[in-house]
């Protein structure tokens, strides 16, 4: 099918999508665009949503909102037990707070997805697929434990209407809170597990997180490797100092940062932690993750 299915999450952006979305789904028609759509009205509710419309045989689809959007849709294709049997592509309207993951690709936001959907240009990227003690879950940006997980639960139960702001105040909090954690994790053929402790662990398919964190400078989501950052742990004044740096890339230069590129990671985990994924705050055991290589067309 030649049409698209638009996704709109109303909510997103602290409702800046309900006000945003009409005009941008029109210039999408106008430039000879065929867009059906429908909204959101729960989270969860565009799992389902691109569930069915995959089912009826939609294999394009628009993310209308934040970066939560476009994982509850790749979520609704890819998690319903296999892979898509035919391949989809995807554009972002990204009226949402986080809108991470273009900013790989682009400063531009709507303006730039606008055009590449209007010019029919595409790029392949990699998924990375979470299992867990209850299943499984897609992520196009990241999977992240530790003080960046930490951090979103709090800002995301208190500080969601902030944007960008809420995530700092979630930061200062949590930084009087700091203390070193241990994630027991192995990566590809590692015999020995990696019990150092550390002030967060990242896997990135992509970049950035908190809409501007350079969080994984070397992340490339189309190389079909996991970007593994590991980082601390440092004292609470240390780690003040160095929140700044997260923003140009500069805290890998830290003696106390590592990365590696990998395809597999296994986790001992024990009990639920906080996972970040794509923005979102979950608690799962987790048990493995692997990268999904060139798994979905964007439209970038």
């Amino acid at each position: 099918m030649e049409r698209f299915f638009a996704i709109v999450n109303p909510a997103a952006g602290g409702g800046r999508s309900a006000k945003l979305a009409g005009p941008a789904l029109a210039r999408l028609r106008d430039g000879g665009l065929q867009v059906d759509e429908a909204s959101t009205d729960a989270p969860g509710a565009a799992v389902r949503l691109a569930r069915e419309a995959y089912a009826k045989g939609y294999r394009r689809f628009l993310a209308v909102g934040g970066d939560g959007t476009g994982h509850e849709i790749l979520n609704g294709i890819f998690g319903a037990g296999s892979a898509p049997a035919e391949r989809v592509a995807m554009g972002f309207l990204p009226l949402g707070t986080g809108n991470s993951f273009l900013r790989d690709y682009t400063r531009e936001g709507a303006k730039a997805s606008l055009r590449a959907l209007l010019e029919r240009r595409t790029r392949t990227i990699d998924l990375m697929r979470l299992t867990h003690a209850d299943g499984e879950i897609y992520s196009f940006n990241l999977v992240s434990v530790g003080f960046t997980a930490n951090v979103g639960a709090l800002t995301n139960r208190h500080f969601k209407p902030f944007g960008h702001l809420g995530y700092l105040l979630g930061v200062f909090v949590r930084l009087a809170q700091l203390r070193p954690l241990v994630f027991t994790v192995r990566c590809d053929g590692d015999t020995d597990w990696d019990r150092r402790p550390c002030l967060f662990l990242t896997f990135n398919n992509s970049a950035y997180t908190g809409g501007t964190m350079w969080i994984a400078p070397d992340a490339n989501a189309s190389d079909g490797l996991i970007e593994f950052v590991h980082w601390g742990p440092i004292g609470r004044f240390a780690a003040l100092r160095m929140l700044p740096t997260i923003y140009d890339g500069r805290h890998m230069q830290h003696v106390q940062a590592s990365r590696r590129a990998v395809r597999h990671v296994e986790f001992d985990m024990p009990e639920p932690v906080d996972v970040m994924v794509d923005g979102e705050v979950l608690p799962l055991k987790c048990r493995a993750l692997d990268i999904v290589p060139a798994a979905v067309d964007v439209y970038i």
